[in-house]
C-alpha cells in the first residue's frame, strides 16, 4: 500500500508542476541553467508523454546556458534511471 501511495504522490506532484516543462520558444528570456537542467532531466519521461498532446512541450530546453544545463540534465537522467537499476529485491530467506 505504501508503494501505491508513493507512486500516486509523485505523479500528482509532477503533474502539478507541469508548468515547468521545457518549451520550444523563441523568446529571449533568461536561459535555463544548472538547476532547471536537473528539473528537466527528472521530468523528461513525463515531458515525452506530454509532448504527444502539446507540440510546444519539449524534453530539452533549447534556450539554455550550455554546459551547465547539459550537466544538470544528464545528472538527473543518469541518477533517475540508473538509480532504478541499483535497487535490489529483498530475498525471503
Amino acid at each position: 500500500m505504501k508503494k501505491v501511495t508513493l507512486i500516486i504522490l509523485i505523479t500528482v506532484l509532477m503533474l502539478s508542476l507541469g508548468g515547468c516543462f521545457p518549451t520550444h520558444s523563441n523568446e529571449k528570456e533568461a536561459p535555463a541553467g544548472f538547476f532547471k537542467g536537473i528539473w528537466h532531466g527528472w521530468i523528461a519521461p513525463v515531458s515525452l508523454i506530454a509532448e504527444i498532446f502539446d507540440s510546444n512541450i519539449k524534453i530539452y530546453e533549447t534556450n539554455n546556458t550550455g554546459w551547465f544545463y547539459d550537466f544538470g540534465f544528464y545528472i538527473a537522467i543518469i541518477a533517475g534511471f540508473g538509480g532504478l537499476a541499483l535497487r535490489r529485491k529483498k530475498s525471503d530467506g
